[in-house]
């Protein structure tokens, strides 16, 4: 400043620092003493204006605004932590509440036209859907709406596409929950949503409500090992109730779907709660036919497909078992690359379903050998036998799961719609089932044969005992020492029941198994080693084509029959 280039000063009094200014327009800061009263005397003297500039509004709104966001920060937490109390109480007062999905009326897209195979059930559901348009007809003679339809069947066979059909035929809102979804482990939780379920279904009455394997919660009470006062039990109590109670619910009807009807209870079976029982049966071959053609709308099949023979390749199949074929086939046909789904994309399908992914095929000669004698076994006396199944094709290719080959058959048709079988047919199965084995013992001898037919031996005994203690098939006379199920609510593998026979009975049942199985294995051997040149061509043509059709099979026996007749006929 004594040099006269100072242009100007500013003090900073809360920074304890002075700004110079020069006259070429250079700055520059200089530390001072805090309340330092020299510069003032400089400035002052060397005539250099002096500005002081005091911070404290900067400082006052850098500390508002710090403190407001703090502030900001601390509601925030508040409305969150209130927020997750709110939610927190919501849950606790909807844990009551029905999980139930609801379809409104005109929602549920399938029609009775989707459902095949099952038209015994249909018919009866069909009043059930009229029930639902024009209760009038019925009303006006007296007659009630079924409160409840139970539906009874094997799984797969179209029970819940069923119920669906029914609320989409009768376009009215369709109420579907599993029973498993009502039972919690809090106590009053079940009996809780099965009110709310039936307090919603009367609002929007008339409606379909649809429960899911209703044998989780309508299981006989009383029949655990704690005692009956269970939750599950609570929440059966109040379905009773909402069912048939003091309270009318006119409009609601119940369906509900189980493939066990024997341990429901007593009280939910009875007239006024479940009024129908509806079989939903296995579809027969009309049945399985009319089902591939319903999943065939939607892929493309090859002209040379015939559902009618895939019908009657698939007997005892369920509809989503067909399902399961078609949606495979289309898969096997688009991983190919190829447009439409033809006869051999349908037969691995088949394959893959029923035995398995395929597996490399072997390698070893004697192995390979010994697994084709084993398989040519069972489809050569197959074929002779006239009571057995018929042979569908015998392969020595390998499938995953160690499988090394089969002989698969078709079951005889009749006999399945029947339910009906006879003693000559079980006794065929036993030697079928011996064939491998014996086949075994004829080539290679008692001290060569292998563990291959262990899973042979094992159907060899459920058959033959059952032939003895449930259908009267020995020497023990028709009597009746064993019988279906167990402790379906302890196990049956935990805690099986008592034998209804003496220890004496005991031995002669035993004994006469063992007899039934020797006998099969006698005439599997007698057989096999009477035609021993037929099973060494049948064995080293199945070798080298590792696939003979049942067709071929048939006619290779036949011709070998004709020319040698002292021998057993076949089946021609």
């Amino acid at each position: 400043m004594r040099n006269g280039q100072v242009k100007q000063l500013e003090l900073l009094p809360r920074q304890d620092m002075v700004l110079v200014e020069f006259k070429d327009g250079t700055n520059t800061r200089v530390n001072v003493f805090p309340n330092d009263q020299e510069v003032l005397r400089v400035a002052e003297a060397s005539q250099v204006p002096l500005d002081v500039r005091h911070s404290e509004g900067n400082g006052a709104m850098s500390g508002l605004l710090v403190n407001g966001m703090l502030a900001v920060l601390v509601l925030g937490l508040l409305v969150l932590l209130f927020r997750r109390s709110a939610n927190v109480a919501q849950k606790a007062l909807g844990f009551g509440r029905s999980k139930a999905r609801v379809q409104p009326e005109g929602s549920v897209p399938v029609r009775f036209d989707d459902v095949a195979g099952i038209d015994e059930a249909k018919t009866e559901l069909q009043e059930v859907v009229t029930f639902l348009k024009e209760p009038e007809r019925f009303t006006a003679l007296g007659a009630k709406i079924p409160r409840g339809v139970l539906l009874v069947g094997p799984p797969g066979t179209g029970k819940t596409l069923l119920a669906r059909a029914i609320a989409g035929e009768a376009d009215v809102p369709f109420f579907s929950i599993s029973a498993s979804e009502f039972v919690e482990l809090f106590v009053g939780v079940g009996a809780s949503r099965v009110r709310d379920l039936f307090r919603q279904a009367k609002a929007k009455s008339p409606c379909i409500i649809f429960i899911d394997e209703i044998d989780a919660v309508g299981r006989q009470r009383g029949a655990g090992i704690g005692g009956g006062n269970d939750e599950r039990e609570q929440t059966l109590n109040q379905l009773l109730t909402e069912m048939d109670g003091f309270e009318e619910n006119s409009g609601v009807i119940l369906l509900a779907a189980t493939n066990r009807a024997d341990v429901l209870d007593s009280a939910l079976l009875r007239p006024g709660r479940f009024d129908r029982q509806i079989m939903v049966e296995l579809p027969d071959r009309r049945g399985r036919e009319a089902i591939l053609g319903v999943h065939a709308r939607t892929r493309p099949l090859s002209d040379e497909v015939s559902l009618s023979m895939w019908a009657r390749r698939t007997p005892g199949f369920s509809g989503a078992e067909l399902a399961n074929l078609i949606n495979e086939a289309a898969i096997l046909t688009a991983r190919r690359q190829k447009a439409f789904i033809d006869e051999s994309a349908l037969h691995d399908a088949l394959e893959r379903v029923t035995m398995g992914l395929g597996a490399n095929p072997l390698q070893d000669s004697a192995k390979k050998r010994l697994i084709a004698y084993h398989e040519v076994g069972h489809a050569l006396l197959t074929t002779l036998l006239p009571a057995a199944d018929e042979l569908d094709k015998v392969t020595i290719l390998p499938r995953a799961g160690g499988v090394g080959g089969f002989a698969r058959t078709t079951p005889d048709e009749e006999i399945l719609d029947s339910g009906l079988i006879s003693k000559a047919y079980l006794q065929s199965r036993l030697v079928v089932a011996m064939g491998g084995r014996a086949a075994e013992m004829v080539v290679f001898g008692p001290a060569e044969v292998t563990q291959g037919a262990s899973s042979d031996l094992q159907l060899v005994t459920q058959i033959a005992r059952e032939m003895v203690t449930r259908y009267g098939f020995s020497v023990l006379g028709p009597v009746a020492y064993e019988r279906d199920g167990g402790e379906v609510f302890l196990g049956r593998d935990w805690m099986r029941p008592e034998t209804e026979y003496s220890g004496r009975t005991g031995k002669a049942i035993d004994h006469e198994v063992q007899l039934l199985a020797r006998q099969a294995l006698e005439q599997a051997e007698q057989m096999l080693s009477s035609r021993r040149k037929l099973l060494d061509e049948l064995v080293v043509c199945l070798i080298e084509q590792e696939t003979i059709s049942g067709e071929d099979f048939r006619e290779r026996v036949k011709r070998h029959e004709a020319t040698h007749p002292q021998l057993m006929p076949s089946r021609g």
